[in-house]
């Protein structure tokens, strides 16, 4: 039996994780239940249980919660600054942060992961921008000429913002700004029409949006509605990010 989960911040949490998930990328293989909690907020199953088993995202919310003095680490204000940025992120200091996060992923890091190192620290900020572009290895591949799939990866995975356009049956047409490397640095290429689903099977996460209102996107997948102070952490929080990964890229690519 479904149960009223009450809980705005796992809600949140399943609207970003769903699309991931779906695709077989992380967590448990239960995207229809991520789906169902995402458009209702209800579910079956026990939200917490479900987000624990998101290895790469639950440290991340769980160490965030603990440095904001918060006891539940899928608190709306905990999830929205993992995903979106801004708000309790300015309370967190990044290096602690880093220090705690490395601390509980690294042991559990394979060789693919070697540069889970304190270099590392200089990058990381608390938030999925961090785990994108600094503890996954994609960015570590974009030297050289194969680097048109690493960079797709990153900027699908990456959360992203976009002005709706336009709005199909089961898609909408949005104006947003795709990832782009220039060989030393990554960047945001200048908007362009991008079509997104919105719908699966008949169920979505934002019903009827229209046209000039701001979506957030996470792999082709419509997530939430964003209002402009979203917008603008998630900018904000995005181009932080670049510029943290930037410093370590561009000698990696001088060197190549």
């Amino acid at each position: 039996m479904n149960v009223d989960t009450t809980h705005p911040g796992a809600q949140l949490f399943a609207r970003y994780a769903y699309s991931p998930n779906e695709l077989g990328y992380c967590g448990p293989a239960q995207s229809q239940g991520l789906l169902e909690l995402g458009a209702t907020g209800r579910s079956s199953v026990d939200p917490q249980a479900l987000a624990r088993r998101f290895s790469g995202a639950w440290p991340y919310l769980q160490i965030l919660a603990e440095l904001s003095g918060i006891a539940d680490p899928l608190a709306e204000p905990v999830v929205r600054a993992y995903w979106l940025g801004g708000g309790l992120l300015d309370r967190v200091d990044p290096e602690t942060f880093g220090t705690r996060l490395l601390a509980v992923i690294g042991p559990q890091a394979g060789h693919y992961w070697a540069h889970l190192t304190p270099e590392l620290l200089a990058e990381a900020l608390p938030n999925h921008g961090f785990h994108v572009f600094g503890v996954y290895p994609w960015s570590r591949l974009l030297a050289g000429p194969g680097y048109q799939q690493p960079l797709h990866v990153l900027d699908r995975c990456r959360i992203r913002w976009g002005e709706v356009l336009s709005v199909e049956a089961e898609h909408v047409v949005v104006r947003s700004r795709l990832l782009a490397w220039d060989g030393e640095r990554l960047g945001l290429a200048a908007a362009e029409p991008e079509r997104v689903r919105r719908i699966t099977d008949g169920v979505g996460f934002v019903d009827d949006p229209r046209p000039g209102e701001w979506l957030s996107l996470h792999w082709d997948w419509v997530c939430d509605r964003l209002g402009l102070a979203d917008v603008a952490d998630l900018q904000e929080c995005t181009m932080g990010q670049l510029a943290a990964t930037n410093r370590r890229l561009r000698p990696v690519a001088e060197r190549s």
